[in-house]
């Protein structure tokens, strides 16, 4: 698979505070540097927790709505402000394992670590979101490497059409099997939004796979 890495779009300069930073100092960060969150490490650069501006509005609300009063109301330090236990990603998951960690945890932005779990970088939405931007030419020639390298069509097979990010597939594939893998295959490039199956087969080997799903299942 030919996708683009956390490594690419993450940020190296990681703003960060310790355990111990006040929390007026944590507030004073996000201010100057204009982001909307930061990890908290320890003495070797390893993640304990991360502070968010939702974390910030506990502090100052002082409760959880609909969970009464939060421990957070009265924090005083970083350590004792931030969320716990850090969700995080590392440089070489596809920018699509992060954009689901992303949403499954439902948080902006994720630190990403080493094989040591150390910090070497930021990620946050807005720069995954950067990928939606690749223009629709390089989708294009993308679309038709991944499916030629993995289903090995033969020229002309497959035609494929991108209009800001949505890719049409026509053509008529040997097995009807193969299309919707080549519909998932698309659906995994790096930048697509969504794709148009126009797909047709020469062989109907459904009702093949179907028996042979039965004996496996009998056996």
């Amino acid at each position: 698979m030919k996708h683009s890495r956390v490594s690419r779009l993450m940020v190296n300069e990681v703003v960060t505070v310790i355990p111990q930073t006040p929390f007026k100092e944590v507030v004073k960060l996000l201010a100057v540097h204009r982001i909307s969150g930061l990890p908290v490490v320890d003495s070797d650069d390893r993640v304990l927790g991360v502070i968010s501006e939702s974390d910030l509005m506990l502090r100052q609300a002082g409760e959880v709505p609909g969970q009464g009063p939060d421990t957070r109301a009265n924090a005083l330090t970083a350590e004792e402000l931030m969320s716990r236990p850090a969700v995080t990603v590392r440089a070489g998951d596809s920018i699509a394992e992060a954009a689901r960690t992303m949403a499954r945890h439902r948080v902006e932005r994720l630190p990403v670590v080493d094989d040591e779990d150390r910090l070497v970088g930021i990620v946050t939405r807005r720069d995954l979101l950067q990928l939606f931007l690749r223009p629709d030419a390089d989708i294009r020639r993308a679309v038709v490497e991944e499916l030629d390298d993995t289903l090995w069509l033969s020229a002309g097979a497959v035609t494929v059409h991108v209009i800001d990010g949505v890719v049409t597939l026509e053509g008529q594939l040997e097995r009807g099997s193969d299309i919707p893998i080549a519909v998932r295959l698309t659906q995994q490039v790096d930048g697509v939004v969504s794709v148009v199956d126009r797909l047709t087969c020469r062989i109907d080997d459904s009702g093949l796979r179907s028996q042979a799903t039965a004996k496996s299942s009998s056996s």
